[in-house]
C-alpha cells in the first residue's frame, strides 16, 4: 500500500460520503467525491484512484452498470458499500467485478483493513513497464510515459486515451468504446475530439518515427501497435479486421481477439 493513496467515493447520500471523508482522511487518503455514475466514472480516469468506494443505489444508474464501465478501463479495487445486504446483490456485484462488499452500517475499522488487504496487490496487474515499444515506454502503475528517456507531457484526456489503447495493445478499439471510456455514456458528439486527441497523441509519441504507433482501422477505430507489427502494419486507410458491436447501454461479451466494444 503506497502512501497517501486516492480513494474515490462514488455515492448519492452526503452523510455517508462526509462520514467515510472522516475515516479516511486521518490515515492519510486524499479523498473525491462523486455523486452519481457518469461523474464517478470520470472522476476514476482522472483521478486514477488507488481504491474505488461504491454504492450500488444511484440517481442515474445503478451500481453494476458503474462497475461494467469501470472494468472497460480500469483494474483499480473497488469496495462496494451498500444499504442492500442479500445474497443476490451481493453476488451480483462481485460477479461484476467488485473487489468486496460491505453493508451499511460499518465499522470504521474493518473499512480500513478491508481497503488495506484490497491495495496489497492488484489480481493481474503488471508489476512493471505494461509497454515498450521501441524508444516508447509507458508504465501504468506511476502513469509514466517516456519517449528516448524523457517524459511525455500528457493532459489528462490524452492519458486516458492512450492508456485505453495500451490496455488493449495491438487490438482493435473501437471509438465507441473510447467515446464511452474516456467520456462516459451518450458521448457520440465528442467524436471530432477523440480524432483531435488521437492526432495530439500521434505527433507527441511518435518522434522521428515515420511509422505512426496507433494505427487508424478503417472506420471502425484504431490499434496501438506491437513491435512485431512494425514491419507489417496496416496503413491508416486499411479495413478493419472486425468490425463493431452495435452501441448498447451495458457492454455485452465480445470475442476475445477484439478489445470491448461498445
Amino acid at each position: 500500500m503506497k502512501p497517501n493513496p486516492i480513494a474515490l467515493l462514488i455515492d448519492d447520500d452526503r452523510p455517508i460520503r462526509r462520514l467515510l471523508r472522516a475515516v479516511l482522511e486521518p490515515r492519510h487518503y486524499r479523498v473525491y467525491e462523486a455523486e452519481c455514475g457518469r461523474i464517478g466514472i470520470k472522476e476514476a480516469l482522472l483521478r486514477r484512484p488507488d481504491v474505488v468506494i461504491l454504492d450500488m443505489a444511484l440517481p442515474d444508474m445503478d451500481g453494476l452498470s458503474v462497475l461494467t464501465l469501470l472494468r472497460e478501463s480500469s483494474r483499480v479495487p473497488v469496495l462496494v458499500l451498500s444499504a442492500r445486504d442479500d445474497e443476490e446483490t451481493k453476488v451480483a456485484a462481485l460477479d461484476g467485478g467488485a473487489n468486496d462488499y460491505m453493508t451499511i452500517p460499518f465499522g470504521a475499522a474493518e473499512l480500513l483493513a478491508r481497503l488495506r488487504v484490497l491495495q496489497r496487490s492488484i489480481p493481474g496487474e503488471p508489476d512493471g513497464p505494461l509497454f515498450i515499444h521501441g524508444d516508447l515506454r509507458v508504465d501504468i502503475l506511476s502513469h509514466r510515459v517516456t519517449l528516448r528517456g524523457c517524459p511525455v507531457d500528457l493532459t489528462h484526456t490524452e492519458e486516458a486515451v492512450f492508456h485505453i489503447l495500451v490496455r488493449h495493445a495491438g487490438k482493435l478499439v473501437t471509438r465507441e468504446h473510447l467515446l464511452r471510456c474516456v467520456w462516459g455514456p451518450g458521448s457520440e458528439s465528442k467524436i471530432h475530439d477523440l480524432h483531435v486527441y488521437i492526432g495530439s497523441l500521434r505527433q507527441k509519441l511518435d518522434g522521428n518515427s515515420r511509422q505512426s504507433v496507433i494505427q487508424t482501422e478503417g472506420s471502425a477505430g484504431y490499434r496501438l501497435l506491437l513491435p512485431m507489427d512494425c514491419q507489417h502494419a496496416p496503413s491508416q486507410s486499411a479495413s478493419p479486421k472486425m468490425s463493431a458491436c452495435a452501441p448498447m447501454q451495458v457492454p455485452a461479451p465480445v470475442p476475445a481477439q477484439l478489445a470491448p466494444s461498445a
